[in-house]
């Protein structure tokens, strides 16, 4: 008897795929997200935003740590943080770097606007680290 590939790709379409599953997963921490908006004191906000990115910076399980200008408000900015998990981000509040940027930015906020936690799932980075 002949074997035609015909007959082998049939063959092999038969077979169960219970043979093929993937092996067993341990299910992910899910990563930790937040997005928020701050206001700083009038005419203050770049000098806000040079305190916040010298302070942040080596925070460990942060995955991107993003500061943009609103467009439509010339005091306020947007702070997209993306975490390896909602503990890596609790933990970071207690490092020094970010106590003393807390420290020295406190007197140039004026006041906090939204605040969203999410649940990123992917994407990739456009930005390098540079200054504002």
């Amino acid at each position: 008897m002949t074997i035609t590939r015909r007959t082998a790709v049939a063959a092999l379409a038969a077979l169960p795929l219970a043979s093929q599953a993937a092996p067993e997963q341990k299910e992910a921490t899910p990563m930790y997200g937040l997005i928020g908006k701050m206001r700083a004191q009038p005419g203050q906000r770049d000098a806000l935003i040079a305190i916040l990115l010298e302070g942040t910076g080596g925070m460990p399980g942060c995955l991107g740590y993003d500061i943009a200008k609103d467009l439509k408000d010339a005091d306020a900015i947007w702070i997209t943080e993306t975490w390896d998990s909602q503990a890596s981000h609790k933990a970071s509040l207690a490092l020094p770097a970010v106590q003393a940027a807390i420290a020295k930015g406190r007197p140039l906020i004026a006041g906090f606007g939204e605040r969203f936690e999410t649940e990123p799932v992917g994407g990739h980075r456009t930005m390098s680290k540079r200054s504002a």
